[in-house]
């Protein structure tokens, strides 16, 4: 299909600001419409030349990108940083902006940024919301010990949070206030219905027949959990889009920011430019990896040997990241190239 109009969308919550040029740069058309679905497929509908678009990935950006996509040839969206670096200057409006986003586009300038498929970031979506439930509830359960220790109460911190412990807690601790034992069962309330909700979050997304073979086969990795492979899968979407484990790597914020110059090249710390979902998870999952998996376990030795903690579980997150993606990309289970070596390190590491 020959592409005559090349159209730039500056996205807002309320309104989306777009012009529209020709191959040589002249403008056709150029205004702002309300950001509805109803709007934007009657405008989309009424172009009468085949047209590519874009717009800068924010979090506006995904119901209009599905809303448009169906009328368009092509349509992409830019990553926000590049696209702050290619199209600063000292005046900046919508319609500017809009413009500059159309001549990105016409002349193969746009840093286009990956867009999951519509279903992976519904599920992403409730992945993410069952993470945030699990931290309100972590936060309740920081709260309720907080609140025992201000009043000086004796309690079994490692039991604190079992159903019959707890209520055996509240009918014999002494000079309690009132008001400190309604507020724990406040708490306790609220923290028993965010399990259920991440429990019921996660049972939605372990029927799911587009995660259950992929999950599974990420879990033959040791040291690898539902959550962990549930977050790679949904955050990654297709793991093909990474060349190398080093882009994978950076992606999930594991390495760091490197500032070069000439022959002097300087490290700073780990890149704020990353997936923090991802990120988190992962750290998270190689702090504890090392105890069911041997290689994981040696690496963490050798680089604690060194003595950086931190980076000891660093190093497992990256190498949990290489373990993945070879996973995810083969689409086979997982498993270790070398036995003999692998069972020598765990005999060293035991």
């Amino acid at each position: 299909m020959n592409v005559n109009h090349y159209i730039g969308f500056d996205v807002h919550k309320k309104s989306v600001s777009y012009c529209v040029k020709t191959a040589d740069g002249q403008i056709v058309e150029e205004g702002k419409l309300r950001a509805t679905h109803d709007v934007l497929r009657q405008w989309a509908g009424e172009r009468t030349e085949p047209w590519r678009g874009a717009m800068e990935a924010t979090l506006f950006s995904g119901w209009i990108y599905d809303t448009l996509r169906p009328f368009a040839a092509e349509l992409q969206m830019g990553h926000p940083a590049l696209m702050k670096a290619i199209a600063a200057s000292k005046k900046k409006n919508d319609k500017l902006d809009a413009r500059k986003i159309a001549d990105m586009v016409r002349c193969d300038l746009l840093p286009v940024c990956y867009v999951a498929p519509a279903e992976i970031r519904e599920l992403r979506r409730m992945l993410r919301y069952r993470n945030l439930v699990v931290g309100q509830a972590t936060r309740l359960k920081n709260k309720m010990s907080g609140l025992l220790m201000e009043v000086g109460a004796e309690y079994n911190k490692e039991r604190l949070h079992g159903k019959q412990y707890f209520t055996q807690l509240l009918d014999t601790v002494a000079e309690v206030p009132d008001s400190v034992k309604d507020l724990l069962r406040l708490s306790r309330g609220a923290m028993e219905t965010f399990e259920t909700t991440q429990q019921q979050l996660l049972a939605r997304l372990r029927k799911d027949p587009r995660l259950a073979r992929r999950v599974m086969l990420l879990e033959s990795i040791r040291g690898v959990g539902e959550v962990t492979a549930l977050t790679w899968a949904l955050e990654v979407g297709d793991a093909h889009r990474f060349s190398s484990v080093a882009h994978a790597v950076s992606y999930c914020g594991l390495t760091s920011a490197l500032v070069s110059s000439a022959d002097k090249q300087q490290r700073g710390p780990l890149s704020k430019q990353r997936n923090a979902h991802l990120q988190t998870v992962l750290i998270e999952a190689a702090k504890l990896a090392p105890r069911w998996n041997p290689q994981l376990a040696a690496l963490h030795a050798r680089e604690l040997a060194r003595g950086n903690r931190n980076r000891a579980t660093l190093a497992v997150a990256r190498k949990l990241v290489a373990y993945l993606l070879a996973v995810d990309k083969s689409g086979q289970p997982f498993e270790v190239r070398n036995p003999l070596v692998a069972e020598t390190e765990a005999q060293e590491v035991a």
